[in-house]
């Protein structure tokens, strides 16, 4: 080993390690989705719950409104305050939701529980991205960012495996899941206690005159054409896939059911395939393409599989093999898909000072569109069936591949301040810390 290898690996090593732990974010994301998706049922007989009922408690859990109100708050707190500070307490409010749901009694608590554990997962997700993209290496930065998505992809898995185990246990097996997420977080808050601060963010904040208030930074953020644009084309990406992916995530159990398949084993056994095929191919895919090949192609190559899976699922008559073809085209898709490229799109095109407040804001939009049909999802599926409901899902799924492959900016092996300096000119030193287009720039065009 070289005396410049023995240098960089411990930085290397450093990197990994605070990737891994910020990125559990995720894994308690999609493991309480999944957790929510497995239990709801048993929570419904217990509770003597109708579908509206059902219907509210997935809209206000980390799946939508929960997660949506979470990340209008954390996002903006997250560039005032720090990325260490969402990701240090978010968990503690977390864990306090899943005490809810663990101990829920009635509908309240459980209530309680979700709409607790979604604000905590809307606040730490898009900290987690943003600090992930800002520590990763230029031309890794796919590659750590993919780390979340993988996350977020075993979590599900995981979560399927242990519904099937705890099956027979009914209710009690669903809470003992709830505690192994109330497990999981509390290991990841102690290991992240040590973890340093962004880099980027604290040089940015040194170079601060003065405190950039919360206020200022959304005002700056919705002030300037460059981020107009760039909000438009994220929410375009990932919010119309997010509220397919959000209903499958909560619902998939409903849709089984509504396709012929009415096992609750055989459901959750292809549930635990599908987010195998996911986490494989957010490794092989996302994580070791991204930074070798054309983003735009590898997006256009996940968007199409994930239009086929569902075109497949919705149009063809109920089979095994229709269920594995399904399984797979959706998982791969969901590896190479929108949401690993939203993740590392919204923290390549946003300026530092606003970078996870962007996020928050489009995190908050596209759980509302999940909360908003997922209040009438199941009432749905019930009434018009999945063969017209599918239409919807498939129409959604056809515009994000659109938006995503028609505009993918280039911006692969590129620095985090090299993009910046690109999408907002150079950088003058002013009395808030922004980032401004010269005068030459003024000159030539005007305000970006």
């Amino acid at each position: 080993m070289t005396r410049a290898d023995a240098t960089t690996r411990p930085v290397a090593d450093h990197r990994w390690r605070s990737t891994i732990s910020v990125a559990m974010s995720n894994y308690i994301e999609a493991g309480s989705i999944i957790a929510i998706a497995t239990s709801l049922g048993f929570w419904q007989t217990e509770f003597h719950l109708g579908n509206g009922i059902v219907g509210v408690l997935a809209a206000f859990s980390p799946n939508a409104f929960g997660a949506a109100i979470g990340a209008i708050i954390g996002g903006p707190l997250c560039d005032r305050l720090g990325r260490k500070f969402i990701y240090t307490y978010d968990l503690l409010l977390y864990m306090l939701g899943m005490l809810f749901v663990i101990f829920a009694g009635n509908t309240g608590m459980l209530f309680a529980g979700f709409l607790l554990s979604g604000i905590a997962v809307g606040a730490g997700v898009p900290a987690a991205w943003t600090y992930i993209a800002e520590i990763a290496p230029d031309d890794r930065r796919a590659a750590h960012v993919g780390t979340a998505q993988l996350a977020w992809s075993l979590g599900p898995m995981i979560g399927y495996l242990l519904a099937v185990a705890v099956a027979p246990l009914g209710l009690l097996g669903s809470r003992l899941i709830f505690a192994e997420l109330f497990v999981v977080a509390a290991i990841t808050w102690i290991v992240r206690r040590g973890l340093p601060e962004s880099g980027i963010w604290t040089e940015q904040r040194d170079r601060d005159a003065r405190s950039i208030t919360i206020g200022a930074s959304m005002r700056a953020l919705f002030n300037r054409r460059v981020n107009i644009t760039a909000l438009l084309f994220l929410f375009g990406v990932y919010a119309f896939w997010n509220t397919v992916a959000g209903q499958a995530g909560i619902f998939m159990p409903r849709v089984y059911s509504a396709s012929g398949f009415t096992s609750v084993v055989e459901q959750d056994l292809i549930q635990a395939l599908l987010w195998f095929c996911t986490s494989l191919f957010t490794w092989v895919g996302f994580m070791l393409l991204g930074d070798r090949m054309s983003r735009r192609i590898l997006f256009a190559i996940g968007a199409l599989m994930a239009i086929g899976a569902w075109a497949v699922l919705v149009f063809s008559a109920p089979s095994l093999p229709v269920l594995f073809i399904f399984a797979l085209g959706w998982g791969i898709s969901a590896g190479i898909g929108a949401q690993a490229f939203y993740g590392l799109w919204t923290s390549e095109l946003f300026a530092t000072p606003y970078r996870a407040g962007a996020q928050g804001v489009l995190f908050t939009a596209a759980r509302i569109m999940v909360g908003v049909l997922s209040l009438w999802f199941p009432t749905l599926l019930d009434t018009i069936g999945l063969s017209k409901l599918g239409i919807l899902i498939i129409a959604l799924l056809v515009i994000s591949f659109l938006i995503g492959t028609i505009w993918a900016p280039e911006t692969r092996g590129k620095s985090l301040r090299e993009i910046e300096q690109e999408r907002y000119g150079e950088y003058l030193e002013t009395e808030t810390g922004f980032l401004r287009v010269t005068q030459e720039a003024g000159a030539r065009g005007g305000r970006k």
